[in-house]
């Protein structure tokens, strides 16, 4: 079956029509930080939660609060400590003694848009309730399963640097963030313009809504529709592959890659492809969107052995050697 990319392509830029004024309308309050919100928008489109890792002060918070104010839809922000109950999150059960019968109390966690902040500071138990939410879409409160709003997205941030009443985070559960994102500090231009709009005991943060739940679901259905060519999908397959077994696609990376990534990984990275390609508004898929998706799709699904860490080897510098060894179509 012959696919008209042509007609896919005029479909993407009349449904994308919503992307700029919402990048604009983040853009009033947060200076910079583009490739994050550019990351956050890949997250909306394919439904993919993303995890935002930075040191303090660098607008992960603000730009998701900025981002869930510039959309009409729900918003809850959880602020995760060592103290939190997986009950604060998804909800628990409650005896009414009066009437002798449990009710059941839904937690913060039923909203659309959910920044989980400083997610590492909370324990394994409470950040496991968040497995099933993120994976199924759904929370199980005693015998009873409450599907969740639609658009949901979490969004969590964490702090590299500080280890003092942190915990890492399981690999099931990094696993299910489509995106974990490096927040790096801004410019020296924009750092100026910061100073010059935040430097005021009252900032102006107010932004006005430009876009409904409605666009985005629809937006989704658009994205699922992006043509991607059998090469690339193959090349997407290779790139996986090779954080498994790098020798089978001649990259010398022996003994440097402890596991490799699983097969969501393929799956969020095409998704990711296609999202890119909206935002750029085209119905089809290049290997440049691959690419550049590609660092933040594989960097959390990736670990690097004992000796690779002893050779100061990172992650990152693995992925780029894939890449750069992969024949691209």
């Amino acid at each position: 079956m012959s696919i008209n990319t042509s007609e896919l392509t005029l479909h993407v830029q009349e449904t994308r029509q919503w992307v700029e004024p919402l990048v604009n309308e983040v853009g009033r309050v947060v200076v910079g930080q583009k490739v994050l919100v550019h990351r956050l928008l890949i997250g909306l489109l394919s439904n993919g939660h993303v995890l935002l890792e930075g040191v303090p002060g660098l607008a992960k918070t603000l730009t998701v609060r900025t981002l869930a104010s510039a959309i009409r839809t729900g918003f809850q922000r959880l602020q995760f400590t060592p103290d939190l109950l997986p009950a604060d999150i998804i909800g628990t059960m409650i005896y009414n003694p009066r009437e002798s019968i449990f009710t059941t109390k839904l937690g913060p966690i039923f909203s659309n848009l959910i920044l989980a902040d400083e997610i590492n500071r909370a324990p394994a138990k409470v950040q496991s309730a968040l497995l099933e939410a993120m994976q199924e879409r759904q929370v199980t409160i005693g015998e009873e399963t409450f599907p969740l709003p639609d658009p949901f997205l979490v969004l969590a941030t964490q702090n590299p640097i500080e280890q003092e009443g942190t915990y890492q985070l399981p690999e099931a559960q990094l696993d299910r963030f489509m995106l974990k994102v490096h927040v790096g500090y801004p410019t020296r231009l924009e750092e100026r313009a910061i100073l010059d709009a935040m430097a005021t005991s009252s900032p102006k943060l107010n932004v006005d809504a430009v876009v409904g739940p409605e666009d985005i679901i629809r937006a989704r259905g658009v994205v699922n529709d992006i043509y991607v060519d059998d090469r690339v999908k193959d090349y997407i397959v290779n790139i996986v592959w090779a954080t498994r077994d790098p020798a089978s696609c001649n990259l010398k990376l022996d003994g440097m890659i402890r596991y490799g990534a699983s097969p969501r990984a393929t799956i969020f990275l095409t998704l990711a492809a296609k999202a890119n390609a909206f935002i750029a508004g085209r119905g089809y898929v290049t290997p440049q969107d691959v690419k550049s998706v590609g660092m933040d799709v594989l960097r959390h699904r990736i670990g690097v052995s004992y000796e690779a860490e002893a050779e100061a080897v990172t992650t990152e510098m693995v992925i780029e050697k894939i890449f750069a060894g992969v024949p691209v179509p």
